[in-house]
């Protein structure tokens, strides 16, 4: 085997990769699964429950226990196999091999099993495939290695990827959250020429129909009524198109009716649009129920948008906070101040606000009340309305930041740059 190859080799089971919140994209959602692991040693039970505890595996249902693989072949000789079992063992190949063999007579058909190993060697590698092993990670295993592993079984490489989730949230009301949502919203879909859908979570007083001058009769009212009948063909009727690449899933903005949504339906109706779509940003009212929490809680990446004043600074305090302990897999939220600057209004300065946050901020808006009311009153964008606005880089930034892109800046060169360049090739 060339050396180039067995390099490549050995890196699919290496299992030792330092967490990386970066690195989160390649670990995507699990379905609704069951999952038991025997470990050995207590480093690796600790890194498969902290697994079990992110976000992507809230779905799966996942036991750990200790004794290793021999404990496994015990506790299923007399009980059913999970959907998928990881077993842990520090047997040397031909010993391994052989319990293995033993937890094969075992398992129902249909069952997956994950190896967690302490020798890195190909040839070993080989022949657990061989037996069906699903993967071979080596200790010691991370929590974030894991959830990638896992999430390579059960998410079909060959089928289109599961679409990113953006949730907006204000840290109180009035506090610009939609205007950032629904202006970074434009901004990915211009930027990175990729499909969009904007989610007016916020029903009866929801502003996405507004702020792009559209009416549509109906929306993600529908969609959360019956979540159940949402497929492909009826979110394509019930979206509204604003450009080539954003669509809206509007709120109905009345209150002829009382608005109760449930967290599976949220669930429910997120996935389906993230089957469909590369981006969905979430735009979430300033409410706390367990619907939004589970919104949140979900997400990919988290807006939250403030202002530089002491009720923003608590609200955004305790909802960073808890944020960061519950999503511990995961970057920190983003912050965006917003409206910094109003005349006459004392604020808090922005490095004592990022400072009792121990976060900095990713943009900080200046107030243009004419700038924003305008566009707003003409249903539009800042950027469509005034590329040239402060805020319109602000937006770009943003997007390309919780996009994890890179906005490719065209160079702008001296009209004397062609002379210059003669000047050089002379000399």
């Amino acid at each position: 085997m060339a050396a180039g190859a067995m390099s490549r080799e050995l890196s699919t089971i290496t299992g030792d990769e330092t967490p990386d919140h970066a690195g989160g994209d390649r670990a995507r959602p699990i379905p609704r699964i069951s999952i038991q692991a025997f470990c050995e040693n207590a480093s690796t039970a600790e890194a498969v429950q902290v697994a079990a505890d992110d976000r992507r595996l809230a779905k799966a249902h996942v036991s750990v226990h200790m004794g290793g693989i021999e404990a496994g072949v015990a506790h299923y000789q007399e009980s059913p196999t999970p959907n998928l079992i990881i077993v842990e063992s520090s047997l040397r190949s031909s010993e391994l091999l052989s319990s293995l063999d033993k937890l094969a007579e075992c398992c129902d058909a249909g069952t997956k099993v994950v190896v967690v190993g302490a020798a890195n060697d190909v040839l070993l590698y080989r022949e657990l495939l061989k037996r069906g092993v699903a993967e071979y990670l080596i200790a010691p295993v991370s929590p974030m290695s894991m959830m990638e592993c896992i999430s390579g079984l059960y998410n079909d490489p060959n089928s289109d990827p599961v679409g990113h989730i953006f949730s907006f949230v204000g840290s109180k009301g009035g506090i610009g959250s939609s205007t950032v949502c629904h202006n970074v919203s434009w901004c990915l879909s211009e930027l990175l020429k990729a499909s969009v859908v904007i989610a007016d979570l916020d029903l009866p007083f929801g502003t996405a129909g507004l702020d792009f001058n559209q009416d549509p009769v109906q929306g993600i009212a529908e969609a959360l009524g019956s979540p159940e009948r949402l497929d492909e063909v009826l979110l394509d009727r019930l979206l509204t198109k604003c450009s080539e690449h954003l669509s809206i899933f509007a709120a109905p903005g009345m209150l002829d009716r009382d608005y109760d949504l449930s967290a599976d339906s949220c669930d429910i109706v997120l996935d389906v649009v993230r089957q469909n779509v590369p981006y969905v940003t979430v735009d979430l009212p300033h409410v706390w129920t367990s619907w939004s929490k589970r919104v949140l809680m979900q997400s990919d990446e988290i807006v939250v948008t403030t202002s530089p004043d002491l009720a923003s600074l608590r609200n955004t305090k305790n909802l960073i906070d808890l944020l960061k302990q519950l999503r511990q897999n995961d970057r920190p939220p983003h912050l965006v101040i917003n409206m910094h600057g109003i005349p006459k209004r004392p604020e808090i300065p922005i490095k004592d606000f990022e400072a009792a946050l121990d976060l900095k901020a990713c943009a900080v808006i200046e107030f243009d009340a004419e700038t924003f009311g305008q566009a707003a009153n003409n249903g539009q964008m800042v950027e469509e309305m005034t590329p040239k606005a402060k805020a319109v880089q602000n937006f770009r930034d943003i997007a390309m930041t919780i996009s994890g892109r890179k906005e490719h800046k065209v160079e702008k060169k001296s009209a004397l740059a062609p002379i210059l360049e003669r000047f050089k090739l002379k000399r």
